[in-house]
């Protein structure tokens, strides 16, 4: 349900777009987003600290959109946002602090080894530096047209493409480690039992 209010500024978005134009969907945008952020406060009595980061950059960066009647300020907001999360995941992982362990970790009912964890971590570095560039790459070099249905189906089909793999990975180390964990355990009850 979170996930899906969180996703609702960015149709909002396309769908005002479609109806009125850049700069009325901008403005959407930015009401959508102080909305939700009041939202999640009012619902759960706090605000994840990078929805709170993403609405400030709606606000900002769709109040200059407006202001100065320029959307490449609007086109930059993702590009933007990836490169602070890809940011942040690189400081947390170099300060030894796995973002992706702390948040996919504790849902899980099996222990997956640390190393594992910090390879994860580094491709969601990676993936998000990368949708950076692609974001920059559609926003300059394509019509504005393009760049909102890229907004929405592009970087939403990216993303779950490669949320479906890491999960994939995930049950797969999830699955490895308990197989070598119950053959250790298999081991050490043999050894006991040896005269």
């Amino acid at each position: 349900m979170k996930q899906l209010a969180d996703f609702l500024p960015v149709l909002i978005f396309f769908i005002v777009y479609k109806a009125q134009g850049i700069y009325e969907a901008t403005a959407v945008a930015i009401v959508a987003s102080v909305l939700l952020i009041f939202g999640q406060y009012l619902w759960y009595r706090r605000v994840e600290p990078m929805a709170l980061v993403s609405a400030a950059l709606v606000v900002v960066f769709g109040g200059a959109t407006i202001w100065l009647h320029d959307e490449l300020f609007i086109k930059l907001k993702p590009s933007l946002l990836y490169a602070l999360f890809a940011g942040v995941f690189l400081v947390a992982q170099l300060r030894g602090t796995l973002i992706v362990e702390k948040l996919v970790g504790k849902q899980l009912d099996r222990e997956i080894p640390r190393p594992f964890w910090q390879r994860l971590n580094s491709y969601w570095v990676i993936f998000f530096a990368f949708l950076a560039v692609l974001n920059l790459y559609v926003a300059f070099y394509f019509p504005t047209d393009i760049w909102v249905n890229f907004k929405l189906f592009g970087l939403l089909g990216i993303t779950l493409a490669f949320m479906l793999f890491q999960g994939v990975l995930i049950a797969r180390a999830a699955e490895a480690h308990e197989h070598v964990k119950l053959g250790a355990d298999a081991d050490h009850q043999t050894k006991q039992r040896e005269p």
